[in-house]
């Protein structure tokens, strides 16, 4: 018996191959989920539901279109009558400085790592509240804790530090309800955003300030997904749980 048998999840942002979110979903695929895989791209989705194995969803939503994110969440409660878990993890980045963050940059990355965020946990709270339970949890970053100092620029630790007072701020009014609402604050990780665009001193001056010298696996962020989502966290809300390798201990 996996930890999420018989479970429905949602897992946004997942079609990248080598990224968090697919690492998420084919964790808990393995524990007996039932997995919708979210992405802009309706093809990628499907392709990676696939991979999944049989019985596995994927359905293109745009997170910033409020309208799309209840669609998807509306069709598959059609399908499967009840939604478990909400894995948020769409997100982008960028690496600018201060003084260049133009509105459309701010606009990017706020958009999809906090809006979101939030509008893909209207779409399932009023689902999960019916059931009496659920669990949601959000992506932030190590970026939020620290201010940046990875790859994304300020805006990022902006967007990323949202998603926890969001998190926090959802956990205690859905608290009530038996829905769980936590996060996970990543720190380096090799997935495709950061692949190809560090140098190797970059990448050299990151690892020494990670005390288990190396960068993290996308598996390992799924595995602390997996911890959040299932009865193990039971009592678990409103958590921001490091994933860092030691990079930042406070």
């Amino acid at each position: 018996m996996g930890l999420l048998q018989d479970r429905y999840v949602i897992v946004t942002g997942a079609a990248s191959p080598r990224g968090l979110g697919k690492a998420t979903a084919k964790l808990f695929a393995d524990h007996g989920a039932t997995v919708a895989i979210l992405d802009l791209d309706a093809g990628a989705a499907e392709d990676a539901a696939r991979d999944l194995g049989d019985g596995h969803v994927g359905l293109a939503a745009n997170v910033t279109d409020q309208a799309a994110c209840r669609a998807a969440v509306e069709d598959l409660i059609g399908r499967w009558g009840r939604i478990d878990v909400l894995v948020n993890n769409a997100g982008i980045t960028q690496p600018l400085k201060i003084m260049d963050i133009a509105p459309e940059n701010y606009d990017a990355v706020l958009d999809v790592n906090l809006r979101g965020t939030l509008y893909m946990s209207q779409a399932v709270i009023p689902a999960m509240r019916d059931q009496k339970s659920g669990s949601i949890v959000n992506l932030s970053s190590v970026s939020a804790q620290r201010g940046g100092g990875i790859f994304g620029g300020p805006h990022y630790s902006a967007a990323k530090a949202g998603v926890l007072g969001l998190t926090k701020a959802m956990a205690r009014e859905l608290a009530p309800d038996n829905v769980r609402v936590n996060a996970i604050c990543p720190g380096f990780i090799a997935t495709d955003i950061t692949a190809g665009k560090l140098t190797d001193e970059m990448r050299a001056s990151v690892l020494a300030g990670i005390p288990m010298g190396r960068a993290g696996e996308a598996s390992d962020v799924a595995g602390c997904c997996l911890f959040l989502a299932s009865d193990l966290a039971a009592y678990c809300t409103g958590t921001e749980v490091d994933v860092n390798g030691g990079s930042l201990i406070h």
